[in-house]
């Protein structure tokens, strides 16, 4: 039975963590979810116009990459990679999962979801596979979204 890592740890953490996001590091983001039943999508699961939610503003850690400009036959482009890291329980808390295809809007560019991962667990523990017969210890922390312009 461990010492540390119960779901009163974890509360203590996620709390200086959100206190951390939204009054310190302040890194705002509008969070946009594809509404697939309002989507229209063709025979092969493509559409050319998507529907989404609208928008609610959430606070993360963004790591941005370079901007790399290529010139084709249609003129210049610019392409951009950016990785958003959110507190996983900002998302149960507004009921939602973020997917790949989702749209996040930071300073007037849209960026699309291209990969998701939630492999971080507070003291490594995954509750939901646990050897320790335990559900009282570990969890997941957050959510890291990687995502182009």
């Amino acid at each position: 039975m461990s010492l540390f890592g119960s779901k009163k740890d974890f509360g203590l953490l996620t709390r200086m963590n959100r206190e951390l996001l939204q009054d310190i590091i302040e890194q705002e983001i509008a969070f946009y979810k594809l509404s697939i039943n309002e989507t229209h999508a063709n025979i092969y699961g493509e559409s050319s116009e998507k529907t989404f939610y609208d928008p609610i503003v959430m606070q993360c850690l963004i790591t941005r990459g370079d901007q790399v400009f290529t010139t084709d036959d249609f003129g210049p482009d610019v392409a951009r990679e950016l990785n958003f890291a959110f507190l996983r329980d900002d998302f149960v808390d507004l009921g939602l999962i973020p997917e790949v295809g989702d749209i996040i809007m930071l300073a007037e560019d849209y960026y699309e979801i291209d990969s998701i991962v939630e492999n971080e667990y507070f003291f490594g523990k995954d509750p939901d596979y646990n050897y320790a017969r335990s559900d009282k210890y570990g969890k997941s922390i957050s959510i890291r979204c990687s995502a182009h312009l």
